[in-house]
């Protein structure tokens, strides 16, 4: 699917355009053909990927709607996977807040990774505050810093790894499958990968998820404040990621595998 086609279908599109302050759930949940047997495909990559990797595996959840998903269908169904997050020091307040309300729904302990407190002073006081606009190497040396660091502590140790991977997201990710190598030796677990975005919200609303409200204000992707912005009508889910880059740049690193 092509990025400008992946804001869904033409009734969401025309929802967009009513100043209504309707909600993500209202815009975008609803049930299409094949969503049970989605939905069972999902439960059964996860039951399969706990089976193969019984102590080795976690989530990694950048808590957006995808992740929210993942989460709650591992508590759903029994599956005893610890689930992590990397805080960059660069999030939201909701996406903050979000942290504390998942660990109050479902009574599980957040595993949260940071970066290197010296490494970021060092970063802001030789690049800057805005380094990120600066140049595409200073962006990805950001999120080096930021992401891909406490991301290499929150894998320590682990054979595999579970995320909210869809292909509807992006071109880049088109080809992504339910099982594939990270290039670190470790599997990575997609169980959402042929998901659409309705689908996503239809779970959310049909088993009271909790999720990120930035989602309310446009914004499917979220990511660091600095870098992430709402998204117009038509335009792909990850337009609002790094908006003054090219397309085919915009990957922090955490889903880019290695040579």
């Amino acid at each position: 699917m092509s990025g400008a086609d992946s804001l869904i279908g033409a009734g969401a599109v025309s929802s967009l355009k009513e100043p209504s302050g309707a909600s993500a759930i209202e815009l975008y949940a609803r049930e299409t053909a094949g969503y049970a047997q989605r939905l069972a495909s999902a439960v059964e990559v996860l039951r399969r990927a706990v089976a193969e990797h019984p102590a080795t595996i976690v989530q990694s959840t950048s808590l957006g709607a995808e992740d929210m998903v993942v989460t709650d269908l591992l508590v759903h169904h029994g599956l005893k996977v610890p689930v992590a997050t990397l805080e960059t020091g660069a999030l939201h307040a909701e996406t903050l807040a979000l942290m504390e309300r998942l660990q109050s729904h479902y009574g599980v302990q957040l595993q949260v990774f940071r970066p290197q407190a010296e490494a970021v002073l060092h970063f802001v006081r030789d690049h800057g505050e805005r380094a990120m606009y600066e140049s595409l190497a200073l962006r990805k040396a950001c999120c080096g810093v930021r992401k891909l660091e406490p991301l290499g502590r929150l894998m320590t140790g682990r054979t595999a790894w579970i995320t909210g991977l869809r292909r509807e997201q992006s071109d880049a990710r088109g080809e992504v499958a339910a099982f594939e190598a990270d290039g670190q030796g470790r599997t990575k677990v997609n169980p959402l990968v042929d998901w659409s975005w309705a689908d996503v919200w239809h779970y959310i609303r049909t088993n009271e998820v909790p999720y990120n409200p930035l989602h309310d204000q446009f914004m499917p992707s979220i990511g660091c404040a600095p870098c992430t912005r709402a998204i117009a009508v038509g335009e792909p889910f990850r337009a609002g990621r790094w908006w003054w880059e090219d397309e085919a740049a915009k990957e922090c690193g955490l889903h880019v595998k290695s040579a």
